[in-house]
């Protein structure tokens, strides 16, 4: 074993008094909160009122969270339900034990901002926009939680910057003790903040709007999700579809059909939204209702530039 190779965290629970702090529910708890302050930033800066991407994560968290494990528990049914399943049906419901599918928390999230964003009179394109971006850090930090947990590693590797895990871990996934991993988690953790950078700068430097800023992070995402899955030797259901897994099949499909998007919504709506209140809703004290500083965020006249 070489000595640059990343060590496994010996333990992923660490208890205050009665009360087990679990490192995978902290990592996403942080960034849940990480992905909120971000959007609140970008969404004040493109007119909104401070505080309202709060109000709509009240409605997108919730509803993400239930998405992302029925996702995992519906493609990785077979750990739960039948003879010989390794898992209780009951520990489908412990989401502190890892299992959390991003594109059922995207789908059921999506849902959630919905709900969130007619109650509060605002423009779900524009909430969407502004709250994509933070969703990489948030994932990025989420994959912290699986190091923790020793899980969802990829193949036997003696890079450098391998993975150590627990003897246990290792013959549990079909390998002797001692085999060094990819460590996947932090591949996805890089490319999620490199992502997020890069969204930012086109956002930036070309005033991406009308949706195409959720575009971009479905194929920025997808992209790197694609060869990352290539490495990863945990099995799912539907593990090999005409050669390829489950989700990097997902990968593929979601990737195009974002750039479809972004192509034919640039060509309909170019430039960004005027307003992001629907007509009616719109806050009675304007110079209030920028909820910021004077200078923060972009002018009145940069935010009519649609």
């Amino acid at each position: 074993m070489s000595i640059w190779t990343i060590p496994s965290p010996s333990e992923s629970i660490w208890h205050l008094g009665p009360l087990p702090l679990r490192a995978y529910a902290l990592c996403i708890v942080l960034g849940i909160v990480a992905a909120i302050w971000i959007g609140e930033r970008r969404w004040v800066a493109r007119g909104g009122q401070a505080g309202q991407m709060t109000d709509v994560a009240v409605w997108a968290v919730p509803f993400g969270i239930v998405g992302a494990r029925l996702y995992h528990v519906l493609t990785d049914w077979q750990l739960y339900f039948g003879d010989g399943a390794p898992r209780r049906p009951v520990e489908a419901l412990y989401i502190w034990q890892g299992g959390l599918g991003i594109w059922g928390a995207i789908a059921l999230g999506a849902v959630g901002a919905v709900i969130g964003a007619r109650r509060m009179g605002l423009r779900l394109l524009p909430v969407l926009d502004a709250l994509a971006p933070g969703v990489l850090v948030a994932q990025a930090m989420g994959r912290f939680g699986n190091y923790f947990n020793q899980e969802l590693f990829g193949k036997p590797t003696e890079l450098p910057w391998a993975l150590s895990v627990s003897p246990s871990t290792a013959i549990e996934a079909g390998y002797p003790a001692g085999t060094t991993f990819h460590p996947t988690f932090l591949y996805e953790a890089i490319w999620n903040l490199a992502a997020f950078a890069l969204l930012l700068w086109l956002d930036r430097r070309f005033r991406v709007g009308h949706g195409r800023m959720v575009a971009l992070y479905v194929m920025a995402y997808t992209a790197g999700r694609g060869w990352i899955e290539m490495l990863r030797i945990d099995s799912v259901q539907l593990d090999d579809v005409l050669g390829l897994r489950w989700n990097v099949w997902t990968s593929i499909l979601l990737f195009a059909a974002a750039a479809l998007y972004f192509i034919l919504s640039l060509r309909r709506a170019p430039g960004r939204e005027e307003s992001v209140y629907r007509e009616g809703h719109e806050p009675v004290d304007d110079t209030s209702a920028a909820g910021a500083e004077p200078g923060d965020g972009v002018d009145a006249a940069e935010r009519g530039d649609a």
